[in-house]
């Protein structure tokens, strides 16, 4: 049996992705952050972790987000969360 967890983000979610966009239509797009630092709300980080049944093996996918003046300023780590 496979085992999910975090946000599981298509392609076509990560695509319209752009700088600029307010935290509101990030949230609408990509739904809520897995992870939201309290010392730095400023950075919003998306994790998908896939454990598969068959061979044991892990899968780890990252995106982190960042945010100046509730807008998005910056993407790193994986853009493909799918």
């Amino acid at each position: 049996m496979d085992i999910e967890q975090g946000n599981r983000i298509d392609a076509e979610d990560i695509a319209q992705l752009e700088i600029g966009m307010s935290r509101r239509q990030v949230e609408f797009l990509l739904g809520e952050p897995s992870i939201i630092d309290l010392y730095h709300p400023d950075t919003w980080y998306y994790v998908y972790f896939i454990r598969y049944g068959e061979d044991y093996s892990e899968e780890k996918r990252t995106m982190v987000l960042h945010f100046d003046d509730d807008l998005l300023a910056k993407i790193e780590g994986d853009k493909d969360l799918s």
